[in-house]
């Protein structure tokens, strides 16, 4: 989404044209977009004679009002303020809304820290005010310029709408434990499951705790406020070798190409466990010899991950193709990606049933799925922590592959790899068998009458 705007920096006249005008004035900002226009006094008087239009900057060296203020901090102060509403603007480009007067004017002087400015001139004659959606956009605009992933952007965008939708009057001193239970009503309504509903609500009092420690409310009912909402674990959805290696061996038609780069970028997540972003972000530069060494987008990991005969055989297909930005794989959109691999899971016959369980509300609802419609590029990097597991390599080591800090994060693979152990354990039951079979061969080849000693002294 794309906002239209325009900024205006300029030098009010003062005076009129009987008496004459002065020879300095206010220096403001217009800025108009599709929503109108909101003035700002800048908070400096300007002569008129150092002023140059064209640029929308003072003279160099030259000193502007009684004070005599430097041109060098009245231009830095123009350079600051058109910093701030651009960033603005380009983050209710990235949430698609369009703010109006009185969003784009409270989260305006908000962020140069100001709550209220002399000579504001609008479109709208309210006065601007602290409401909690500017806050909001505040606090995610704080997060994406720390290096909030692109996942999280998109899920403060979601909780955001939910919240408009719920009341877009909302404010602060309103959420008690009261209001927060209609909030947690009219998420249910909208058919959405316990734990999408948990979720919604811990994005929601990250903000809170954020709006809280800054001072903008002394409401702290947020804190309290635990719902009981049945759920059971998610299934963790993965590949399991056989099936991994029927999707590996399975033979695209020719209609169907596009499925091949799709597939191998998939395969390399399996092997490497790599999440899309950092294979999609993966360089040339980033595999050192018979290693790959990555810094990962989501949690800024720096990673060291060996390389597998499976893994290296895919860079290798690729090494004389040449990706933009140097990349070392094709990977397309997410997006596209994850439709893609349904259809190629689909085709390949990884079609198990598959049984999952949530609660919408106190409702249990149990859907069965083949296994392929629940394929997505998360698969990749759970194949690769199941099937390791399974093989037995010790969850240490998984854990440095993988980048997970401690065991809690690590705990629904592990569950999963336990249901091996029925399995292994068989291996018990054929040792036994073995060892029966040679013991009777050792005795068929026993003479009689040594035979018939070994069998009185076990009498005894």
């Amino acid at each position: 989404m794309k906002i239209k705007y325009n900024l205006l920096f300029f030098v009010d006249k003062e005076g009129n044209r009987d008496t004459g005008y002065k020879p300095d004035g206010k220096l403001r900002l217009r800025i108009r977009y599709e929503s109108g226009k909101v003035d700002f006094n800048v908070g400096f008087r300007v002569d008129l004679s150092k002023w140059i239009t064209e640029s929308q900057r003072c003279k160099s060296g030259t000193s502007h009002g009684k004070k005599k203020i430097s041109a060098s901090e009245i231009n830095a102060e123009i350079q600051r303020l058109e910093t701030v509403a651009n960033e603005l603007f380009k983050t209710y480009e990235v949430e698609e809304h369009v703010p109006t007067i009185n969003e784009f004017r409270g989260a305006f002087n908000s962020t140069i820290g100001k709550t209220k400015i002399k000579g504001i001139k609008s479109a709208e004659a309210e006065p601007a005010q602290d409401t909690f959606f500017i806050r909001l956009l505040e606090f995610t605009r704080e997060g994406k310029q720390s290096g909030w992933a692109d996942g999280t952007c998109k899920k403060f965008k979601a909780v955001e709408k939910h919240l408009r939708g719920f009341d877009k009057d909302l404010a602060f001193d309103e959420l008690d434990e009261s209001r927060l239970m209609e909030y947690v009503e009219y998420l249910r309504e909208k058919g959405m499951r316990n734990t999408t509903i948990g979720k919604q609500l811990g994005i929601l009092k990250w903000f809170l705790r954020w709006a809280f420690k800054k001072g903008y409310t002394t409401n702290s009912a947020f804190n309290q406020f635990r719902p009981k909402l049945k759920s059971i674990s998610k299934k963790v959805i993965f590949l399991t070798w056989e099936e991994l290696t029927k999707l590996r061996e399975y033979k695209i038609p020719e209609s169907k190409q596009y499925l091949e780069r799709v597939r191998d970028a998939f395969l390399f997540q399996c092997y490497t466990s790599l999440r899309y972003s950092d294979v999609f972000n993966l360089r040339r530069s980033d595999i050192n010899g018979d290693r790959i060494e990555v810094t990962t987008v989501k949690t800024d990991d720096s990673l060291v991950i060996e390389l597998n005969n499976f893994s290296r055989a895919i860079l290798a297909k690729y090494q004389d193709f040449h990706f933009a930005n140097n990349k070392a794989l094709p990977v397309i959109s997410n997006q596209k990606m994850n439709q893609f691999l349904k259809e190629l899971a689909e085709l390949a016959g990884i079609d198990e049933p598959v049984r999952e369980s949530y609660y919408i509300g106190g409702e249990r609802i149990d859907e069965v799925t083949p296994k392929y419609a629940l394929i997505s590029t998360h698969a990749g990097r759970r194949t690769f922590i199941c099937n390791s597991l399974a093989m037995g390599i010790p969850a240490q080591t998984v854990m440095k592959w993988t980048g997970h800090s401690d065991y809690s994060a690590m705990r629904p693979y592990i569950d999963v790899a336990d249901n091996d152990r029925q399995t292994a354990m068989t291996a018990w039951d054929k040792k036994e068998e073995t060892d029966t079979a040679k013991l009777l061969d050792g005795l068929k080849s026993l003479p009689k009458d040594k035979l018939a000693e070994l069998l009185k002294t076990l009498e005894k």
